[in-house]
């Protein structure tokens, strides 16, 4: 498949994981209104809602996302390598500069957020910038710029922000189940075994949402990383240049400080300690986990994407 194929693939399944989200958050927003007893009238209520969060993640996500890592512009001399490669690679990727941040933390990572290239941002950690020479450097640049060029950004954002909706409407039906509806359910359902039926679906949907969100995300994130690799590479034509990247994110256990499970998918590699310690465990030899906990890795291993990039 050529690379303008996968692009189109990656657009079509942008919109099709929107949808899958959209329908997710309005099924939650309908387990919302049984277990609070608001009846049909909140499906369409439930179906606006979605699309609302939609469509502010659609527009804010890339916001959000910038603020929960604690990103500022990269301003300032300092930045002038930061800058001038971002500039290069645009040039011959024929993209529009994206805007550029940095997050102080010590641990080498990166990531790009936005809707699309016009609307994009690329941040780098200072840690990223020390441990890097120019080519590494370069080639870390490249894989993310990718992600803005095949639109990766605009799924990845938007799925932030969409497991974050459905983690919180769930966490508040159940705290509403297990503290606040008790007695309504014990005086109103005994003598109702559909309301009590469509109770225990509405619980068990709050329960599996997060869950079945996160494996979307997930999922989609997976896929992405190898082919954001592999179109980087053909950027910058020199794929030692990532390699090296990669085996150096490999060798460093920093985690960054201000990741969470949410926005791992967005970083060149996770920045979470769980996984960075699986992924040494992985690298070493040592069984990574059963397929459950796999299907929840933010990333293929590095192992795996070096040993891809080496057979180019």
């Amino acid at each position: 498949m050529g690379m303008y194929e996968q692009i189109a693939r990656n657009k079509r399944r942008t919109f099709v994981m929107l949808a899958a989200f959209v329908l997710l958050i309005a099924a939650v927003a309908i387990a919302l209104g049984i277990i609070f007893k608001a009846g049909v009238a909140i499906v369409p209520i439930a179906i606006i809602i979605a699309i609302a969060m939609a469509w502010t993640s659609y527009f804010a996500s890339d916001k959000i996302a910038l603020a929960a890592s604690r990103a500022v512009p990269a301003d300032g001399p300092e930045y002038a390598r930061y800058h001038n490669l971002v500039e290069g690679l645009c040039i011959a990727a024929g993209l529009p500069k994206p805007r550029l941040f940095v997050v102080n933390d010590p641990a080498p990572n990166a990531f790009a957020t936005g809707r699309n290239p016009k609307h994009a941002a690329v941040a780098v950690t200072t840690g990223l910038l020390d441990t890097m020479n120019r080519v590494e450097l370069e080639g870390v640049l490249a894989h993310e710029l990718s992600h803005v060029r095949n639109y990766d950004i605009l799924v990845t954002t938007v799925a932030v922000t969409a497991v974050g909706a459905i983690a919180l409407m769930a966490d508040l039906g159940m705290r509403f189940m297990w503290f606040g509806g008790r007695s309504g359910r014990r005086d109103n359902n005994g003598d109702n075994p559909l309301g009590l039926v469509l109770v225990i679906l509405a619980f068990a949907l709050l329960i599996l949402a997060p869950f079945a969100a996160q494996l979307m995300q997930f999922a989609m994130s997976r896929r992405r990383e190898l082919l954001a690799d592999a179109s980087g590479v053909q950027l910058t034509r020199y794929p030692p240049g990532l390699i090296s990247a990669l085996k150096k994110l490999q060798d460093n256990q920093a985690v960054v400080h201000h990741a969470t499970r949410a926005t791992a998918q967005m970083w060149i590699e996770s920045p979470l300690e769980q996984d960075r310690e699986a992924e040494t465990a992985a690298a070493g030899g040592e069984k990574k986990g059963s397929w459950l906990n796999r299907a929840f890795d933010t990333h293929p291993p590095i192992a795996d994407r070096i040993a891809a990039l080496e057979a180019m």
